[in-house]
């Protein structure tokens, strides 16, 4: 084959491969980085009581946090300050294939998250807003979105904040399993 034959083949071959490497990331990057269904097991897994600190920063004050399975298992409940007059219930569940959340907020309003899939990992579970009932999320007062993160022991969880349409803080709670 004469040289500038060659040097056409070895280049269609290298475009072919860039184009094929092209199109497997593409197809790779609209895989759910974890599937929903994958993520609600192990929430499952952290039924039992936890217990930590919660806050807004560094110097927060003693929680504890209840996780069981309800409903035949249909249903993780987890319970921020269980028996206290801020006792809060967030219910996870399946919803054609995705998983969901509603938070029973002690300001008496319900917001509604799911799981964003592409941006979380087995080990860290991002949920995004996704309305809600009993307030208006661009003036009131509202959980927003939040993290679940394991990290070896401990299980870290940040709920962002918002008012006025937009984030005006995080409250962090940095948990272990209670023996």
């Amino acid at each position: 084959m004469p040289p500038a034959l060659a040097c056409r083949a070895v280049r269609r071959t290298c475009l072919a491969a860039a184009l094929a490497a092209v199109t497997a990331t593409g197809v790779a990057a609209q895989t759910p980085a974890v599937a929903g269904k994958d993520a609600f097991e192990r929430l499952k897994s952290l039924a039992g009581m936890w217990e930590g600190q919660a806050g807004h920063g560094p110097s927060g004050q003693a929680a504890t946090v209840t996780y069981r399975l309800a409903s035949g298992g249909s249903v993780v409940e987890e319970t921020l300050f269980p028996g206290t007059p801020h006792e809060m219930i967030s219910m996870y569940h399946m919803v054609d294939g995705e998983l969901v959340l509603t938070h029973y907020c002690a300001m008496a309003n319900q917001p509604r998250m799911r799981l964003d899939s592409k941006a979380s990992t087995p080990d860290r579970l991002v949920f995004v807003f996704d309305g809600g009932t009993n307030f208006d999320p661009a003036k009131d007062t509202h959980v927003h979105s939040g993290v679940l993160e394991w990290k070896g022991e401990t299980l870290h969880n940040t709920w962002a904040v918002y008012s006025g349409g937009k984030e005006t803080g995080q409250n962090q709670f940095v948990l272990t399993r209670k023996k």
